[in-house]
């Protein structure tokens, strides 16, 4: 699979996305080693280059870079920490499937949570410049995509749905600047 390529179809065309989506056999290792690896590495690189390179202007203080080190630690943090958020948001799709009425099934949950983060992964360009990363906020098209996923691999229903993506979308959200905050105190960085 290429990564781009599938992550172009995630976003032009979801529905149709999803349903090539849904018929793939699902393997975990391959998934998070041929997508979730490349595409993680956008905001990983970008917050590194926009963090120790470019620096931002502080008002009183010209251009602020973050010291090359913490920039190497905490993009690696964020790297890894990207892969815990997709696993940790997969399972809370299997483990909350019976409440709303859905079929618990870790592969098709794992699909959902990684194809559903890749706008999040691909406005992280945005993260190179301290002027343009208000545009991260493209990352929320991932809402978008992960509702039109919900019902073709958990098979929930019409009805549930929408709470459904409702406490999925609140947890990732919640992991995520979870995440950036963590990521912030100890490497002086942040990459939502």
């Amino acid at each position: 699979m290429n990564a781009f390529w599938r992550a172009k179809t995630v976003i032009v065309d979801p529905s149709a996305a999803w349903m090539r989506i849904a018929e793939e056999p699902a393997d975990a290792a391959y998934l998070l080693t041929t997508y979730v690896a490349i595409l993680a590495l956008i905001p990983a690189l970008a917050s590194f280059i926009g963090g120790c390179l470019i620096g931002a202007v502080a008002p009183a203080a010209g251009v602020v870079r973050t010291p090359l080190f913490a920039g190497v630690l905490g993009a690696i943090f964020g790297y890894v920490a990207t892969f815990a958020k997709v696993l940790l948001v997969a399972a809370l799709i299997e483990a909350l499937a019976p409440l709303f009425g859905a079929q618990r099934n870790f592969a098709g949950a794992l699909k959902l949570a990684v194809y559903s983060f890749t706008p999040v992964w691909l406005a992280g360009i945005f993260l190179l410049l301290p002027g343009l990363r208000f545009l991260e906020l493209a990352g929320l098209y991932g809402v978008y995509i992960l509702a039109k996923g919900l019902r073709r691999l958990t098979k929930s229903p019409a009805q549930t749905s929408q709470p459904y993506a409702a406490i999925i979308v609140g947890f990732a959200a919640v992991l995520t600047v979870l995440t950036a905050v963590v990521q912030r105190r100890l490497f002086g960085l942040t990459a939502l």
